[in-house]
């Protein structure tokens, strides 16, 4: 294990590491990502500024957000972070990336819970970038990676790599199992990945027996579970990697 001092700047913090259904009372997934002063959310779910707000996080301080997917419980908290920043007075961009058609359906989210908010005027902008499977971009001080995953969303679904040259954060996105994971956990800082059941397969989803069967293959210095339903919760004690939990704070 590295000393303290090895560690490089970036800080992972899971604002929200529930499932869609709030098991255990947890947030949906909201994961920070910092390094230096940009801050970056991977996924946004629909309870995240709630979540960022519990936490003592200012909505405000996000510069970026990159999505895995467009469901509801990863993305839906989107619209409300675009409105906190209007009636903030936000006065810098808000950059969103993620699957092709998401800026699309962001529009449509908005215009679904807050009719004629997609085309206000504000003093921010919100570029929408849609990156391909296989695709990446430069964010300033952090780059993003990503690798097409498992996951009917109505768009293609994105496991991500968020790097800064030094550390590297990797998260699975929700999925099943696919040797993609192999690719973005490799070399790793730190890879979260959905554990979603204990061993009953669920589609499009990952149980924690057939992770457990893929470990010697992950090759991350560092893997934490998330998005967990109730059962996984209830099996955790008999799990050999560490959860997450709302609140958890990793340097990397």
């Amino acid at each position: 294990m590295r000393a303290l001092g090895d560690y490089g700047s970036v800080q992972v913090c899971f604002v929200g590491s529930g499932d869609a259904f709030g098991s255990g009372g947890r947030y949906q997934t909201c994961i920070r990502v910092t390094s230096g002063d940009q801050v970056v959310l991977v996924d946004c779910g629909a309870t995240s500024l709630a979540a960022l707000r519990s936490q003592g996080i200012e909505p405000q301080s996000v510069d970026a957000v990159a999505l895995t997917h467009l469901h509801g419980d990863h993305f839906g908290g989107l619209p409300f972070l675009i409105l906190d920043g209007q009636f903030s007075r936000r006065n810098r961009p808000l950059r969103v990336y993620g699957p092709p058609g998401t800026r699309e359906r962001l529009t449509d989210a908005m215009e679904t819970l807050f009719p004629g908010s997609s085309e206000v005027s504000r003093r921010f902008a919100v570029p929408v970038v849609e990156l391909e499977p296989g695709g990446s971009a430069d964010l300033g001080q952090l780059r993003l990676r990503c690798w097409q995953v498992i996951h009917a969303s109505g768009a293609p679904a994105l496991a991500v790599r968020v790097e800064d040259g030094t550390s590297s954060f990797a998260y699975s996105g929700d999925t099943e199992w696919t040797p993609a994971l192999v690719q973005v956990a490799d070399g790793a800082s730190l890879f979260a990945v959905e554990a979603y059941t204990f061993e009953k397969p669920v589609r499009y989803h990952l149980d924690y027996r057939t992770l457990e069967a893929q470990r010697p293959d992950l090759t991350a210095a560092r893997t934490v579970l998330t998005h967990m339903s109730a059962d996984m919760l209830g099996h955790l004690p008999e799990a050999e990697f560490p959860a997450a939990h709302d609140g958890l704070v990793l340097d990397l």
